[in-house]
């Protein structure tokens, strides 16, 4: 197990290096470091000197990716590319283009953005299951037409649908909680309802439809047909055995996903006004800072691998055939 842990963290690193060439790229083609200057001094009266005082301040005053005044080694190593990647592999962030700390902002933000996305997974998941299970029990009936029904009506809605509707709705209308805002302690509560209501709902559709496949699947296997042979219930052969023989494929979309709850909502923080990992991201591309931009995909990434080793080793939990080498 361990040396498998160790192996796959290796294989990791090519792939963080090349996911932080393709950010570095992409952000460089639109940005310049002339450009980033003057977006962040504004874009009138600015002077060279000016210009490159901050360019200076903040390592970019240095050739992107090959240094050709340099020789040996230093042609590589005396760029912007490579001295901001190093830091990010020793999860030194360093500060935004604006001067900020950017670990500091990470620690501070990854809370709301957790307040909304782990009442999401939690309920959602819940919900979800419960509602494939009902619908697999009555499958080939009217209750499982119109359940798929209504479930690609509400995969074909978009999620900024649900945000607008419930802000109208619960906000404007109904006067319930906070259109938008956010709080510090116990008040934080009323601005987290209606986001993490709606991030619920917005996910049933697909959450529910997805694990009503997956119970489908196990039900037309062998074991099924023998445990209902041996005369146990509908009920037990689909909560005994149906749901514990689904568990492998839903621990690896749950599990996955787990370390990207850091990440935070894009849409849903932005719409809602709150301070987390997706609206900090939003803000960085929109202010074009590279510095969060980079330090946010690559910590995202990082997350991600984490996660599929995570699936990997869950595994081995639920099925005890399954052994990692």
């Amino acid at each position: 197990m361990m040396a498998y842990i160790i192996r796959r963290i290796f294989y990791a690193i090519p792939i963080l290096i090349g996911v932080n060439i393709i950010t570095f790229m992409l952000f460089f083609v639109v940005n310049s470091p002339e450009d980033m200057a003057r977006m962040n001094l504004g874009m009138k009266r600015i002077t060279p000197e000016a210009i490159q005082q901050w360019k200076e301040e903040r390592g970019y005053d240095k050739p992107t990716l090959y240094n050709e005044t340099k020789e040996g080694i230093e042609r590589v190593t005396d760029t912007i590319f490579f001295q901001k990647s190093l830091k990010l592999f020793q999860f030194d962030f360093g500060s935004s283009d604006s001067g900020r700390d950017i670990g500091y902002d990470i620690s501070q933000r990854m809370w709301p953005s957790l307040a909304i996305a782990l009442p999401v997974l939690i309920v959602g998941l819940a919900l979800n299951i419960t509602f494939a299970l009902l619908i697999a029990f009555f499958r080939a009936t009217y209750i499982d037409f119109w359940g798929v029904v209504t479930c690609v009506i509400m995969m074909s809605i978009s999620s900024l649908f649900y945000i607008i509707g419930g802000q109208y709705l619960v906000g404007k209308l109904l006067h319930l909680v906070p259109i938008s805002g956010y709080d510090t302690g116990l008040a934080s509560l009323k601005f987290l309802i209606l986001p993490v209501i709606i991030g619920i709902i917005g996910g049933i559709g697909a959450g529910t439809r997805w694990y009503r496949t997956l119970f489908l699947e196990e039900i037309n296997r062998d074991y099924v047909r023998t445990a209902r042979a041996k005369g146990l219930s509908e009920q037990w052969v689909l909560f005994g055995h149906v749901f514990k023989n689904a568990l492998i494929p839903i621990l690896t979309g749950v599990v996955a996903v787990l370390p990207l709850l850091f990440m935070g909502s894009l849409i849903t923080e932005s719409f809602f006004g709150i301070p987390g990992l997706g609206s900090y991201t939003i803000d960085a591309i929109s202010n074009q800072d590279f510095a969060i931009v980079r330090s946010m995909v690559f910590l995202g990434s990082v997350l991600y691998i984490i996660g599929l080793i995570m699936t990997d080793i869950s595994y081995t939990i639920v099925d005890p055939r399954v052994r990692l080498q």
